[in-house]
Formats: structure tokens, C-alpha cells, sequence
């Protein structure tokens, strides 16, 4: 993952952190309330609680695990994770740009495609020049990498 996808990783963990702060109170406030079997608003802020909790911990989990891109040695010639690339469609003679990505960073909208979507994984392992025939859940398309690079 990329340092940015990293930092963004540990702001959705400090929001979520708050919103369980905020939740604690709230499940406080309903708990003073009386008969909790029929409390809607602690029942609600408990489920919500739950939630929340999972996806700190699945979020910390993966950061735990995490290797950041920037960080590593590889051939900077070669299509790895975090490289840009220039591509020509074959087909239709259009050219994009593509950064591979980690699932959590992937925003096809902005160019930015998951490392295991079947169109990065086609482009692993290239270089520039090189021309390759990737099949897509459309069907078969060659590219040209017209460039590779890393920011």
C-alpha cells in the first residue's frame, strides 16, 4: 500500500475512534433511561457500537500487516504495485494511465485500479515497449506500455 493509502487508513481509524467515544456516551445517556429490552436508542447505539468496533479492528489488522510501496526495492523498470503506467489500447488506439493500487486505494475514476483486478494483473511483471494480450471479463484486448513509472 502507499504511504498515502496508509495515512488514509489511520484517519478513518481516528474518525472511527471518535464515533465510538461518541457512541459510549450515547449507550450511557439511553442505559439511564430504564427498561432496555424496548430502549430503540440503546439498542440502535449498540448495533452501531458493534460496527464500529469491527472495522477499527479489521482496519488496525491491516495496517498491522501493511508494507508501505514507497518503501520498497523493486526494478523500477517493471509494472509493480504503485508504478503509473502509459497504455495504448490496441483496438481502439486510445491511451490511459493507470496507477496500480491496493484493494483499500483502488479508484478506478481516477485511475487508480486494484494490483487484482485482472487488468493490473495482465500489466504485472511489463515494461515499457512491451505489447500484451489481457483478458478481460469483455474479452480479450491487447495494449502497448508506452511507460512505466513511479512517484
Amino acid at each position: 500500500m502507499s504511504k498515502d493509502g496508509y495515512e488514509k487508513l489511520r484517519s478513518e481509524i481516528a474518525r472511527l475512534n471518535a464515533e465510538k467515544n461518541e457512541l459510549s456516551k450515547e449507550i450511557g445517556e439511553t442505559r439511564e433511561q430504564g427498561d432496555l429490552k424496548e430502549n430503540a436508542g440503546y439498542i440502535y447505539a449498540k448495533e452501531k457500537q458493534a460496527l464500529v468496533l469491527n472495522r477499527i479492528s479489521e482496519l488496525e489488522a491491516r495496517l498491522r500487516n501493511a508494507k508501505i510501496t514507497d518503501n520498497l526495492a523493486v526494478n523500477k523498470d517493471e509494472v509493480r504495485i504503485g508504478a503509473t503506467i502509459k497504455v495504448r489500447d490496441e483496438g481502439s488506439g486510445a491511451e490511459k494511465s493507470y496507477t496500480l493500487a491496493g484493494a483499500d486505494e483502488a479508484d478506478p475514476g481516477s485511475g487508480k485500479i486494484s494490483v487484482s483486478s485482472p487488468l493490473a494483473q495482465g500489466f504485472l511483471g511489463a515494461k515499457a515497449g512491451d505489447r500484451l494480450k489481457i483478458r478481460l471479463p469483455s474479452g480479450e484486448k491487447v495494449f502497448t506500455v508506452l511507460g512505466v513509472e513511479y512517484k
